[in-house]
């Protein structure tokens, strides 16, 4: 009988627990694994051995679904890039080690693109290496919802909710000024808009608000930007605007970028923040009316009094189907989400090639964006 570890990596989310949970549900519930392990800090938790015995801390179905709408990570998180096992295959070894050492035969990772990077690399080592007794498997996790082969990712649903409130709210304060004023809300989104364009939620009858977005899909032209806003001025005395942080201008570079650090994590990644308060000063600048931004930052991961439930449930479904899954065979995998009806809602879990979503943004289709480049359809 062999064990079962779980491990999660990236950045935190409202919903990341309770694909944990659905891991340990299903390895709790089967008769072919004796323990569900968790490592503590992803791949680094692996590679040191830091494990903690998930089916006794989560002995009961009352604690596993406390744990399930407990937002952020449990096991805390890492942001470390396996290299090319092709020139550095001890890392890969000493991984093998470690989890034959603990009898582990199944391996669940959860976490973005990054993370399905880690996944790939370690299943395509053991096929490589004709190692068959260690089941390796995917499950989807990032609010930036940008990961290919799945219809929507776990964590998106709960921040696509918070931000809609988000906007919702800022309008209530926007609007009780009859001074013209421009607010501008700086959004997750690197080098995908999904989470910028879910600020279109908040749209009533009543109010549209935010009267312009900005995604990274598109180039940003600071002129145009300057002209759409001064055009809204005209119409409303209170305008918002939604701007992923990775808008980025005609030369590639984003924008704003020499108020940025320009430092980067370990997977190349520069870490952005900054454009809301760039523009808020050009704005400020070029039209001279009111100005300020709003920077959400960390406050849309992990907004657990905005959960969504249909997240959450399938959040844990899909934790629950990539530990089954494994515990049947199959491995280097991720579960995922295929749409099968839009009215009623309704999905189903199937298993996703790795090869197709390691290291892949699925992006806005360019098509879902106005010829304006300044909102969605």
């Amino acid at each position: 009988m062999k064990n079962l570890l779980v491990a999660q990596s990236g950045g935190p989310s409202a919903a990341i627990n309770a694909t944990i949970t659905g891991v340990i549900d299903a390895g709790i519930a089967s008769d072919q694994v004796g323990h569900v392990y968790g490592a503590r800090n992803g791949i680094k938790g692996v590679l040191n051995e830091n494990f903690v015995n998930l089916d006794e801390v989560c002995d009961t179905k009352e604690k596993r679904d406390l744990l399930s709408v407990t937002p952020a990570a449990a096991l805390g998180s890492c942001r470390w890039k396996l290299k090319d096992p092709k020139e550095n295959a001890e890392e890969f070894e000493e991984i093998i080690r470690i989890l034959r050492k603990n009898n582990i035969g199944y391996f669940v990772y959860t976490g973005g693109n990054d993370s399905m990077d880690t996944v790939y690399k370690l299943s395509i080592y053991c096929k490589e290496n004709n190692i068959d007794d260690i089941k390796v498997m995917g499950a989807p996790k990032t609010i930036d919802n940008d990961l290919g082969e799945t219809d929507h990712c776990p964590g998106f649903g709960s921040a696509a909710k918070f931000i809609a409130t988000a906007f919702t709210e800022i309008a209530c304060d926007c609007f009780v000024y009859d001074v013209p004023s421009v607010t501008i809300v700086e959004v997750m989104g690197r080098n995908a808009g999904w989470l910028t364009a879910s600020s279109a939620l908040a749209r009533t009858e009543e109010r549209r608000v935010p009267q312009l977005i900005y995604l990274c899909e598109k180039v940003f032209d600071e002129e145009k930007f300057i002209e759409d806003v001064n055009k809204a001025l005209e119409k409303e005395n209170n305008i918002i605007v939604a701007v992923s942080e990775g808008v980025k201008d005609a030369t590639g570079h984003y924008v704003g970028e020499e108020t940025k650090s320009g430092k980067e994590d370990a997977f190349g990644h520069k870490y952005l923040s900054g454009i809301g308060k760039y523009l808020e000063g050009l704005v400020g600048n070029r039209i001279g009316c009111k100005v300020r931004s709003v920077e959400l930052n960390i406050l849309q991961r992990c907004a657990g009094y905005m959960l969504s439930e249909t997240d959450i449930i399938e959040s844990r479904n899909l934790g629950a189907f990539a530990a089954v899954s494994a515990i049947r065979g199959e491995s280097g995998k991720m579960s995922a989400l295929k749409r099968i009806c839009d009215d009623p809602y309704q999905v189903e879990i199937e298993l996703a090639d790795l090869s197709k979503i390691a290291n892949f943004e699925k992006k806005v289709p360019m098509e879902w964006i106005n010829e304006e480049g300044n909102d969605i359809k």
